[in-house]
Order: C-alpha cells, then sequence, then structure tokens
C-alpha cells in the first residue's frame, strides 16, 4: 500500500510566496538585482524530490508569473521548464555538489532563464542595451547556499517526501 503525499503544501507554499517576492517592490537602484526567487525554488525541488517537482509545475509556475508580471504570455513559462528540464538531468549530480558548486551551477541556469527572457523581449521590440539583465544569475547565486538550506530545513522540518 502506498503511503500518502507529505508536505505538499509546502511546496505549494514555498512557491507562492517565490511568487509573492518576484512581485514584491524594490527599489529603484535594486531592480536591475532582483533575484529569480522562482527559479531557485524550482530548481531546489526539482533537485529534492525530482519525482514530485517537475517541468509540468515549472511550466504552470511559470505561466502564473507571466500572468501577474504582464510579460508575453509563454517567456517565464518556457524559460523555466526548460531550466527544470536541465535541472532534472542534473538533478543526482547537482546533489553531490557542495552549495557554492551548487551555486555557480545556479548561476547558469538563471542565467539561461535570463537570456531566454531577454530574447523573447528583444523579439517583441524591447531592446536592452547592456548586459545587466544578467545581473539578477548573479545574485540569485550568491543567495542560493542560504536559500537551499533554509528550503532543506523546511523539507526535513516537515517530513516532506
Amino acid at each position: 500500500m502506498q503511503q500518502p503525499a507529505n508536505g505538499i503544501w509546502v511546496i505549494v507554499v514555498s512557491i507562492v510566496l517565490a511568487l509573492l517576492l518576484s512581485i514584491m517592490p524594490m527599489p529603484f537602484w535594486a531592480q536591475w538585482g532582483r533575484p529569480e526567487w522562482l527559479a531557485m525554488v524550482l530548481i531546489y525541488w526539482v533537485i529534492a524530490l525530482p519525482e514530485r517537482v517537475g517541468i509540468g509545475i515549472a511550466w504552470l509556475s511559470g505561466l502564473v508569473l507571466d500572468i501577474i508580471e504582464g510579460t508575453p504570455l509563454g517567456q517565464n513559462a518556457f524559460a523555466l521548464a526548460v531550466i527544470a528540464y536541465v535541472a532534472l538531468v542534473l538533478y543526482q549530480r547537482m546533489r553531490m555538489y557542495t552549495p557554492w558548486q551548487q551555486a555557480g551551477v545556479l548561476f547558469i541556469l538563471i542565467g539561461v532563464h535570463q537570456l531566454i527572457g531577454h530574447w523573447v523581449q528583444t523579439l517583441i521590440g524591447v531592446i536592452s542595451p547592456n548586459l545587466l539583465f544578467l545581473l539578477p544569475a548573479l545574485v540569485s547565486a550568491l543567495l542560493w547556499p542560504w536559500l537551499s538550506a533554509l528550503l532543506r530545513f523546511c523539507r526535513r522540518y516537515f517530513y516532506v517526501s
């Protein structure tokens, strides 16, 4: 007999909090460096529980983020689905890395997310003349060790499996 799912609400709450942090107002000077909270949370859950959180959850979360932010429908959905796929392919390796090594991989994954978003924005006519659009990847990578430790604590405390 299969046991009922434990702690699915922890995953949902963490995704909702990441969505809220993604739209939280920030000072003008800090807007370019806004961390990609949703991408980081999704990558954590894909690495920790690949059988429960995957490409479909990432795609749905991305659609919600597209609606909330008012970006072209599918921009974040596609980008998050791509990085969830790569995280699913790499999850066994990522588990073996130290948090700072994981942050290096996360920098690349979120950089890909930002590049996809920039590409879509360029297609619709919004052109950014510099590489500041990659700054959230760096900020997210620097925050990763602490966020992953917090989510790991929550996963163990609430017995999420």
